[in-house]
């Protein structure tokens, strides 16, 4: 059993301020792995007083020697990708295929920002178009300063490196909290600062938890930006702790994501894109479209070909080859997702599939995917996240109907279209409030789109060229034209 009690600060392993210590399991095994720092407010200070003195000096490096250690990062995590891969499944309990996904994801979001961090040098001191006389006006792009980010649990390595790559590409120095339920392939992130040589105090990883490392992080003056991503709950008091002192903050907080199958898709293809939407991970993704609008025309259809799917899913170990579906990550959100489960009982729902259909591990946080039909749009089941492996299913008789549901709801951050039709699939795409839309497709997040949502999904954008805007100022020299 690893004990993590040490925090990353200023490219040194120092013994952390904290005095609890917090148990990391392996969620298929039900065993501890390690042990880690809660941490303490004195850690964060200590981390924010190094990063604000590495600032100024990674600013001044410009975005073309940034790059290098950005392409550092990524080369570092290719050389590591098969043992980074096994430690994120058995610390998350996702099957190895998802987790090698997950690091390749991440790898080509440093070499994205790698490119942006080039491009932003030739954007310094661009000239502006004015129509006064005899007036020159230049742009430029100056980093946030000092960040504070706070990665979750479902995305060990992938979400970190969408807000740590585009900070580091933009100039700023960072203090990153991993989720103290998945520390362990974080990491190696701290391994790789010290193995490319970035400067002290330009990345800063600290263990723990909300009330250790988070609420100081977030309170902390020093601190000039948050970016979270998480619950709405903690999002909520983020926000709240940021506006004390107006900093800025980034938000990728819950969605309730739809799926609208038309009457004109082919249901078997559907079936699949439908498994891929809200099984994937064990459900336990912000985006999951967890609401299924399926016209009636092909419900019966539909609802056989999922049904098939899900009993040929393989539930089991993350490690063997083979597996589709792994546990849930902690036994608390296993609990969470059970009190889901036990209230659509209560309510009598139609059930299609669930734990009474096969026969689950026997060891290991599991619950079996479960479809429901006509849940009404009053249920808790319909209206809120449920992160993890639960569809509910309504049948609608109108493309109009099925819009107007997909859009009923305080969540809007992502949504996929199936359609016989592509030019029909775009056109209803267009119409739907949330910020991806796939249509005829897997759930594609790639590092030159936007990555964020409308309503209570959040605020801000990651990816793209709109995650390196969310680091930067902008700046206008304005003065006499030479």
């Amino acid at each position: 059993m690893q004990l993590l009690n040490q925090q990353f600060i200023n490219n040194q392993w120092v013994p952390s301020k904290g005095t609890r210590l917090l148990d990391v399991m392996n969620p298929y095994r039900e065993e501890r792995i390690a042990q880690v720092t809660a941490g303490d407010a004195a850690d964060v200070d200590a981390a924010v007083q190094a990063a604000q003195q590495a600032q100024p000096g990674w600013q001044a490096l410009g975005g073309a020697a940034r790059a290098k250690y950005l392409e550092g990062f990524a080369d570092a995590l290719e050389a590591r990708l098969d043992s980074i891969t096994t430690l994120s499944a058995t610390n998350n309990g996702k099957p190895l295929a998802e987790a090698g996904i997950d690091l390749e994801d991440a790898i080509a979001c440093y070499r994205y920002y790698a490119k942006q961090a080039k491009a932003l040098d030739a954007r310094q001191g661009e000239l502006v178009s004015v129509e006064m006389e005899g007036v020159e006006a230049r742009t430029y792009h100056d980093p946030v300063g000092v960040v504070g980010l706070i990665a979750p649990w479902n995305f060990p390595l992938v979400t970190s490196a969408w807000k740590l790559a585009p900070a580091l590409a933009a100039g700023c120095t960072a203090v990153l909290k991993p989720s103290e339920v998945t520390p362990i392939p974080e990491l190696v992130l701290a391994e790789i600062a010290l193995e490319i040589a970035l400067p002290a105090g330009v990345l800063n990883l600290l263990n723990g938890d909300g009330e250790g490392i988070g609420a100081p992080l977030t309170h902390h003056p020093g601190v000039d930006k948050i970016s979270f991503t998480g619950s709405n709950r903690v999002g909520e008091a983020v926000m709240q702790a940021a506006s004390d002192r107006t900093a800025s903050v980034s938000l990728e907080l819950g969605g309730k994501s739809p799926i609208l199958v038309m009457e004109d898709a082919d249901p078997a293809q559907a079936a699949d894109w439908v498994m891929a939407g809200i099984y994937f991970n064990a459900g336990q993704i912000c985006s999951a479209t967890s609401r299924l609008l399926v016209h009636e025309d092909i419900a019966e259809a539909l609802y056989a070909a999922l049904g098939e799917r899900m009993d040929a899913l393989t539930l089991g170990d993350p490690l063997a080859e083979g597996t589709d579906l792994g546990p849930l990550t902690s036994a608390k959100q296993r609990d969470a997702v059970q009190r889901y489960l036990d209230l659509a009982e209560q309510e009598g729902l139609t059930v299609v599939r669930d734990a009474k259909h096969r026969t689950l591990p026997t060891q290991g946080y599991f619950l079996a995917p479960t479809l429901y039909l006509d849940v009404p749009l009053e249920s808790r089941l319909w209206k809120e996240e449920i992160f993890g492996p639960v569809l509910c299913a309504r049948s609608v008789t109108s493309e109009a109907e099925a819009i107007q549901l997909a859009n009923d709801s305080s969540f809007g951050l992502a949504a996929t279209v199936i359609s016989g039709d592509p030019e029909r699939a775009k056109r209803i795409g267009r119409q739907l409030k949330a910020g991806s839309i796939w249509y005829n497709s897997e759930q594609l997040v790639l590092p030159e789109t936007a990555w964020g949502g409308f309503k209570r999904s959040g605020i801000g954008r990651e990816l793209g060229p709109w995650g390196l805007s969310a680091y930067l100022e902008v700046k206008h020299v304005i003065g006499p034209a030479a």
